[in-house]
């Protein structure tokens, strides 16, 4: 028994130092990680695209804008920036793109590249296998849809082409029998079909091992380049970092002060038990601090007053172990009343915390529900207090019980 706790107490030291050195910037492995800061902690650029959807039948505005949200984003990530915020809003009955674009400090480069009209081309295979782009575009598409094949029973999309795309569509496939026709999006493939006879009519079907995910993903790619939305620059600001250079330094300042408090208390109140839960609370802040440069969690002001706030209730366990320890010594020694403490408290710990996370995951909304607020800065202080959370249950169950079974034998309370 003893053997095991001393190989957990190894591991838990372990995990710790090598948690450090990712929190304190030492090189690990070789390498190096770094916080990755949010728009308003690090500065970068804030733009608001209006799009024009008045030549759109109602039927086909949500499509149109939800493609025109993911071409955006996957410019955003072309131009190199891998946590930037693209979101859709409505204002007095228009459609609005919100791009924040942390650490691009040339607002007008990131609008000019953003602004292009997705380009949909088709293309066929040469004898010399190099791709020659037809004349057959986005522009000729009439519809595209996720369906299902009917002799796999996989999903596939159907593509519809208009009167003068349909008859490009038939001399192209006409003369590529047994080759592929390539499907190019902005420069990229996104689907090289092959070719098993003309087609005539307009319409086609692209097969391939698509999950039901990929097919929607395509067709949503498709129906942007076959529904091209114009859209205007209405709002460009670029955010100073010495904003977020003074808001990290008051977080900081606030959640050392918070950390002096929690500790004090829990030392006030539980004496050397309390101690205990103090080492275990460092331990919760250097693992923290580790998993957010690991992921990398994107850092906002609401991010850290989630970790703010998730350090109060990293305590929270130990409180109740330690009321329940105050009972159960009464009755039992010392290493009994530690075991029935822990294995008593933990329906209490289990519920309260279930609690938090279930509204974590609903400001989160990870699922992206219509019903729900969808906001960068709700969802990363959800993020952040859902981590903290787990983290928490970690070192307030598994670290500061085997650390009281270390040190605390048959010790009064």
């Amino acid at each position: 028994m003893k053997k095991n706790l001393l190989i957990k107490v190894i591991l838990i030291l372990l995990v710790t130092v090598a948690c450090s050195f990712i929190s304190f910037g030492y090189p690990l492995f070789g390498k190096t990680f770094d916080l990755s800061l949010g728009l308003d902690l690090s500065g970068g650029s804030h733009l608001v695209f209006e799009a024009d959807t008045s030549k759109l039948d109602a039927s086909k505005k949500e499509q149109a804008i939800k493609s025109l949200r993911n071409i955006i984003e996957k410019r955003v990530n072309l131009f190199g920036v891998s946590e930037s915020n693209v979101q859709t809003s409505e204002f007095e009955g228009k459609n609005r793109i919100i791009v924040e674009l942390p650490g691009i400090n040339n607002p007008k480069e990131a609008a000019s590249l953003i602004g292009q009209t997705a380009q949909l081309l088709f293309a066929e295979t040469t004898s010399s296998s190099q791709l020659s782009p037809t004349d057959l575009t986005g522009a000729d598409l009439k519809s595209t849809a996720t369906v299902f094949d009917r002799n796999t029973g996989k999903p596939s999309v159907s593509i519809e082409f208009s009167e003068e795309g349909s008859k490009k569509f038939e001399e192209i496939t006409g003369r590529n029998i047994g080759k592929s026709v390539v499907i190019i999006l902005d420069n990229d493939i996104v689907s090289s079909p092959q070719v098993n006879e003309k087609i005539i009519g307009g319409k086609a079907q692209i097969s391939g091992s698509f999950t039901v995910e990929e097919a929607n993903k395509l067709e949503v790619q498709l129906n942007a380049g076959a529904l091209p939305v114009p859209i205007k620059l209405v709002e460009e600001k670029t955010v100073g970092a010495t904003l977020g250079t003074d808001s990290v330094n008051k977080s900081i300042k606030a959640g050392v002060i918070g950390i002096i408090m929690v500790s004090l208390f829990m030392i006030l109140i539980y004496g050397k038990y309390g101690l205990i839960a103090d080492i275990a609370l460092i331990i919760f802040g250097i693992i923290t601090l580790a998993i957010y440069k690991l992921v990398p969690i994107t850092l906002t002001l609401p991010g850290i007053a989630g970790f703010l706030l998730s350090v109060g209730m990293a305590v929270d366990s130990n409180i109740l172990i330690f009321e329940r320890l105050k009972e159960e010594i009464k009755l039992k020694p010392l290493s009994q009343a530690l075991e029935v403490s822990f294995g008593r408290a933990w329906d209490s710990i289990r519920d309260a915390n279930v609690a938090t996370l279930v509204t974590a995951f609903i400001l989160a909304n990870p699922l992206d529900w219509s019903f729900l607020h969808v906001s960068g800065p709700v969802r990363g202080f959800a993020i952040t207090l859902a981590l903290g959370i787990a983290i928490s249950l970690f070192t307030g169950i598994v670290v500061t019980r085997n650390l009281m079974r270390l040190f605390f034998r048959e010790d009064k309370i």
